[in-house]
Formats: C-alpha cells, structure tokens, sequence
C-alpha cells in the first residue's frame, strides 16, 4: 500500500516536531486530513512527561511517517491545551480529519502505546503480518490492559477464526479478567486435534488453575494459618492456589517449592504437580517458570 502524498513527504525526520499557538492549525488539523496526528501536551517540570515523551517518540518514529507526533509546550502555549480542557499533564490527543478522535493521560508503557497507535485509522503498517499484530495483543496482555488485548485477538479471530494464538490469547485475556465462563467457552472452540498443543494446553491451565483459586475462601485466613502452622501443607496449598489465581506468582511458587522442601511426597506429590501446572499455564519463557524449574530440580535431586 502506497503512502499518501502528506506521507510520504513526511520523512522520519518531520515525524516529531514542536508546534506553536500560531501554527496549531496547520501542523495538527490540517495535517490530521492526511495521516493521524498526536499532539503531546507537556511542560517542563513535568515529571511523567519526561517518561512518556522519549517512549512517544519511539513508537511514532516507528510507524515511518504514517504518524505525526506534534508535541506543545502549556507553559508557553497555554490557549490552546485551555480550550481543550486540558488539566493535567502529560495528555495526548490524537487527530483524524481535522477532529480529536482519542486520547489518553499519564505515562503509558510501549506496548499499550503502540496499541493506541494501531487503532487509529491509516496508523497501522499494512504491510504488517498477523505475527506483529498478534505480538502486540500479547504485550497488551502482559501490560495488564485487557481491553485492548481483547480488541486485538478479537480482531484477528474475525479474520481468522481458527488462529490458535488469537484464540488462546483470548482465553488467556478472559482468564486475567476474571470471566472465567467466558474463557471456558472460547476453549470449547480450540478444535479437538488441537487439544495437545502448547498453546491449548497452556490457556486450559491457565484457566484450571483460576477455577481452582476461585473456589478457595479468604487468603488472609488461609495465610493466618499458615503462619501458626507452617506444617499446615494443605493451607499452603490452598494458599498458593489463590495467591496464583491474583497473579502472584512469586509468592504462590515460594509456598509451593517449600512444601516439596518439607514433604515431597504430600497429598500424592501435589506440590511438585501443581508446580507443573503452573509452569505450563505460565509458559516456558517466564522468568518465574524458569527458575523455579531450576530451584525444583535442585530440591528434587539434592
């Protein structure tokens, strides 16, 4: 797909400019007609604009000239961020047509940046693969926001109705939300000679081990006891179940390596099988199922 004219005539290096009071219009309204543009409203003393702006600026300058970021200083051009209604920084709006059309405030991380980029009209690389489309719902989940992983699986599923990434992606995204029937579902529709693939195996984990959290009481008593008991191995268990299910892993995996310490045969192996489990719902690359294979393979052959 070929660039427009105001494109590409915007080569890399007028991709981040600075913009005045006098020239708003032009390099944000009237360039906003031929390829969206983000006005970055900041100040000086502005601490999170000194997060957000260098990380910007990357992920515009990445789109090669699809995106305009106009950045405005509101200490020295107040009228405009004024009438806009702006009353904290740092605020990005972006342009379409002459018209704000989204937004956003605070410092957000590079992946939740770029999927606000991806969905503005004429923003995403159409020469993009499915791969980068789909790596990017994955960052949006590991980042913790859940709508615009959805949005991106939910997308792709509409092209591709049998991409097993998209579709695990989502069980994953339901599961972190908490809409664990929902994620159940859309398990149901992974097909059945697929039922062994990581990718599968990995979202039903993931999914089991939230139902299970799910059916566990109060953690502040389950810890209570563990603190009066640390022999308590089925407290701990039931402990490291929920602290899973609310996304501490770190925590749920310290509970777990240390009743395989104390008792390693407990409950029939329970600790060193739900270990396995949460290393598969976790995935092979996470840091924590990395080394807590490692700290388990230490206890198991000390």
């Amino acid at each position: 797909m070929m660039l427009n004219q105001a494109g590409a005539s915007g080569a890399a290096d007028e991709a981040v400019i600075d913009t005045t009071t006098e020239t708003f219009i032009a390099d944000v309204m009237e360039e906003s007609k031929h390829r969206p543009v983000l006005v970055d409203f900041w100040a000086p003393w502005c601490g999170p604009c000194k997060t957000l702006g260098p990380t910007l600026e990357k992920v515009v300058k990445a789109t090669k000239g699809r995106v305009r970021l106009v950045k405005m200083n509101i200490d020295d051009h107040p009228l405009i961020p004024g009438k806009l209604g702006i009353q904290s920084i740092p605020t990005v709006y972006a342009f379409v047509n002459g018209q704000p059309v989204d937004g956003f405030m605070g410092a957000l991380p590079e992946g939740q940046l770029k999927a606000f980029i991806d969905r503005l009209p004429g923003a995403a690389d159409p020469e993009a693969g499915m791969d980068e489309v789909l790596a990017s719902g994955e960052a949006a989940l590991a980042e913790g926001d859940l709508a615009t992983a959805a949005e991106i699986f939910a997308a792709v599923l509409e092209e591709e109705a049998d991409n097993l990434k998209a579709l695990t992606g989502m069980v994953r995204t339901q599961v972190a939300a908490g809409t664990l029937e929902a994620a159940r579902a859309t398990l149901q529709l992974a097909p059945a000679a697929k039922a062994a693939d990581p990718l599968v195996s990995a979202a039903r984990a993931a999914l089991e081990v939230a139902e299970q959290a799910a059916s566990l009481g109060d953690l502040a008593t389950l810890a209570a006891k563990v603190d009066l008991d640390p022999a308590d191995h089925g407290s701990r268990f039931d402990l490291a179940l929920g602290l899973a299910g609310k996304g501490r892993k770190e925590e749920a995996l310290v509970h777990l390596l240390d009743i395989v310490k104390r008792d390693r045969a407990w409950n029939e192996d329970a600790a060193r099988k739900q270990l396995v489990q949460f290393f598969e719902a976790w995935g092979p690359a996470d840091p924590l199922t990395v080394s807590g294979r490692k700290k388990l393979s230490a206890i198991m052959f000390s």
